[in-house]
């Protein structure tokens, strides 16, 4: 556990990290939903604030008082334990509160918060405010993804950032690393945070694999799409197929073919593809197909945590070939709180080591990411094993 005022340095660093996010933001753009999975800025920024409100305001500081009784319905997202809220689909309908009510709102939780814990505390308020701080930092990322897809999918592809690099390059030569077949411990072991679903650690045998140091890059990715990886069912499952089908899927997400040439959209606007980058906006049935098409696989997540100190990781989120399950013993928590992560351990795919979009002082190499196959507006890759 971090000490007090160390927690309370990072609980403000977040929240204004969350701000920073949104500086380059015209105001129309913190409302705009195009998709059920992509969230307004805005209710990111709100989301994020009811959050701490909810947890640790409300039940444990004498004599707080409600910034607005209505924001718990507008902001609370799936916690069925705390009662009723805007469905997903409609965040993006939520035109009041303005945005210079959500920044107030901020500033009043932020300043409760502050009050709070500037006094001396307890380890369970503590332990709240850590994982409301990583809650935040869970939703920096999405907020980013998000952000990415409402402009991305904006008719004048505008800007968002010159500074931020969505695609950066890995300089290291491509090798393959022998794991030799035993047995490995998984899951997290130290007292850093965590979250619930990366316990309890366990044991598990591996086969003998080798797994690639670098991810796939765009310049591979192009020479599936030009042998026809799209067109060719016998690489996909059945349901990737249908997905293909369905959406006309040609390119991964951003991808736009000009005259023969690739662009994609990026922080910077629509540019020219760079073919060392690695390939990004992928759905796990892409990921899937791509291996195929290698004769390769994807790696599971146990192959992964245990190859991941011979490789640098954090420039993609990576699909595994794991279904999201719970470890051995795992347990949910009590109350709302258990709603975080054990709900979701159904149809989805597990992914390993966090991206470009992910802040600082958050992942770890045993930090479990869990999405649907077929999403892939959230900074996704490929790295193959054998």
């Amino acid at each position: 556990m971090i000490l007090t005022e160390t927690l309370l340095d990072f609980f403000l660093e977040t929240r204004k990290h969350s701000e920073t996010l949104c500086e380059p933001l015209e105001i129309e753009d913190y409302v705009v939903q195009p998709v059920v999975d992509v969230s307004p800025p805005k209710w990111h920024l709100g989301h994020t604030t009811w959050f701490f409100e909810e947890f640790i305001l409300k039940p444990h500081a004498p004599d707080y008082a409600l910034f607005d009784e209505d924001f718990s319905f507008v902001f609370n997202s799936y916690y069925e334990t705390v009662g009723k809220r805007v469905i997903r689909s409609d965040r993006g309908n939520l035109s009041r509160p303005s945005v210079k009510k959500v920044y107030e709102y901020r500033n009043y939780v932020t300043q409760g918060i502050k009050k709070m814990f500037s006094k001396d505390q307890n380890e369970e308020l503590n332990a709240l405010l850590e994982i409301g701080i990583h809650h935040e930092k869970q939703h920096q990322e999405l907020l980013l993804s998000d952000i990415k897809y409402i402009l991305g999918n904006n008719p004048l592809l505008p800007l968002y950032s010159n500074t931020f690099n969505d695609h950066p390059i890995e300089t290291h030569p491509q090798d393959w690393i022998n794991i030799p077949a035993g047995v490995y411990e998984i899951g997290h072991d130290s007292e850093e945070f965590c979250y619930d679903n990366e316990l309890g650690r366990h044991k598990v045998y591996l086969q003998d694999y080798e797994i690639s140091n670098k991810l796939v890059t765009n310049g591979e990715f192009i020479e599936c799409i030009e042998a026809g990886i799209y067109q060719r069912f016998d690489l996909w499952h059945a349901e990737g197929w249908d997905w293909v089908k369905r959406k006309q899927v040609t390119a991964p997400l951003y991808w736009h073919n000009i005259d023969g040439v690739w662009y994609h959209y990026t922080a910077k606007g629509l540019e020219k593809i760079t073919t060392e980058a690695p390939v990004t906006h992928i759905s796990y049935f892409e990921a899937f197909a791509y291996a195929q098409w290698k004769g390769c696989k994807l790696p599971t997540e146990f192959e992964w945590e245990v190859a991941q100190a011979f490789f640098p990781w954090g420039k993609r989120w990576e699909w595994t070939e794991s279904a999201y399950l719970p470890y051995p013993n795992y347990a949910k928590a009590d109350g709302a709180l258990g709603e975080y992560n054990g709900k979701f351990m159904v149809n989805q795919k597990v992914l390993r080591g966090g991206s470009v979009a992910t802040p600082k002082k958050h992942t770890r190499f045993t930090y479990r990411n869990f999405f649907h196959p077929h999403l892939r507006w959230q900074f996704t890759g490929i790295r193959l094993a054998r």
